[in-house]
């Protein structure tokens, strides 16, 4: 027969775009495919299609069946609401920017998993700056966030030196700012607890590193020691302070100060360190100058990180309620963000006190051969 053709065992399907593209049995529709288009699929209004893929309010007036029809037909033809579209509508990014020294560091890294753990939950992205504490990059990152359209800021222990013209929660801040809520440690009992313990444990030649002076804690924990060490009636000769100085992450931060200290010839029975990661590295040098930790000397650290119980000897420390900080920094900024008229200024968190294995009462053999 003229003009005839032979079937080609392929069904011209028409999908939800109409297009009518031939596919052998299930019609998938191009890319991008619109929330009309979606709705035209479900017989369904683009509104109620919008409520259930946002989880809006409203969305529990709909039917269980109705939802899931939605969430089913949504994933399989991949359709994502368009997040532009979102933002335009409701005049917001949804976004936050988080200001951090060093992505590396245990402090940091537990902090912003409480962060995360908040704003996955809300709905909400964030945008990491890491400035490595340099003031130019301090000064810069808060501008390209916003220039992102962030709504407001998480710093952690960064030095800010004014106020920023959105909303912040400064975890670990440097000093009092207007507009600025600081999630602050008691310090004050972080000494009690460190210099209470290694008291009662018999030790009274105590060695100490100082923080970094770019380390917003430094100042106030060193403070908060010295006022403790009077109290209790310890000495603090200069020979048994050590400035910590590098800007480190990792256990060699600690490492080359316990040198200076054994080269100061003032024996001590235990060490407070600045905190964990200088602590690991004292260790290490400790054992490297053939003393033992702790049945020579005792070593105290400060934040509990992750490794810090896996270390050997595991790590007495004051814990720092990390991952908790940052959940309470990122639901104070989300609810300043919502319009919270009456935010605190300054939330103060408590610190607490685990022992593990590397302290211990001093040593009397070595005691007399000094």
């Amino acid at each position: 027969m003229a003009g005839s053709k032979k079937a080609s065992g392929k069904k011209a399907t028409q999908g939800p775009d109409g297009s009518g593209e031939e596919t052998k049995g299930e019609f998938l529709p191009p890319r991008p495919i619109s929330l009309r288009t979606l709705g035209d699929y479900l017989d369904l209004s683009p509104a109620t299609i919008s409520l259930v893929l946002n989880n809006a309010p409203g969305v529990r007036s709909i039917p269980q069946e109705t939802r899931d029809r939605v969430i089913a037909a949504a994933k399989k033809f991949d359709y994502r609401p368009s997040f532009f579209a979102r933002s335009l509508r409701r005049r917001q990014s949804f976004s936050v920017g988080v200001l951090v020294p060093e992505l590396s560091d245990g402090y940091s890294v537990l902090v912003m998993n409480g962060i995360e753990e908040v704003l996955i939950e809300e709905g909400y992205f964030y945008l990491t700056a890491s400035h490595r504490r340099k003031a130019d990059l301090i000064e810069e990152y808060p501008g390209l966030l916003m220039d992102r359209s962030v709504e407001g800021f998480i710093a952690i222990d960064t030095a800010l030196q004014h106020s920023l013209p959105l909303p912040v929660v400064a975890v670990a801040a440097h000093k009092p700012l207007p507009g600025v809520t600081r999630i602050v440690l008691d310090h004050g009992r972080a000494a009690e607890l460190t210099l209470r313990h290694l008291y009662q444990l018999g030790h009274r030649q105590i060695a100490f590193m100082r923080g970094q002076t770019f380390s917003s804690d430094s100042d106030d924990r060193w403070k908060s020691l010295m006022i403790v060490a009077k109290e209790l009636g310890i000495e603090v000769p200069p020979e048994l302070v050590v400035q910590l100085q590098l800007n480190l992450s990792s256990p060699e931060l600690g490492y080359p100060v316990v040198g200076r200290l054994l080269a100061a010839k003032r024996p001590f029975t235990a060490l407070v360190s600045y905190n964990d990661i200088a602590a690991i590295g004292a260790i290490r040098a400790l054992r490297d100058h053939g003393l033992r930790v702790p049945e020579d000397v005792s070593v105290i650290g400060f934040d509990d990180i992750q490794g810090a119980a896996y270390h050997t000897p595991s790590l007495t420390t004051i814990r720092q309620p990390l991952n908790s900080m940052g959940n309470t920094a990122a639901r104070i900024l989300l609810q300043r963000l919502r319009g919270l008229k009456d935010y605190p200024e300054e939330v103060p968190v408590v610190p607490e006190l685990i022992i593990r294995e590397s302290t211990l009462p001093p040593n009397p053999a070595r005691m007399k051969r000094r």
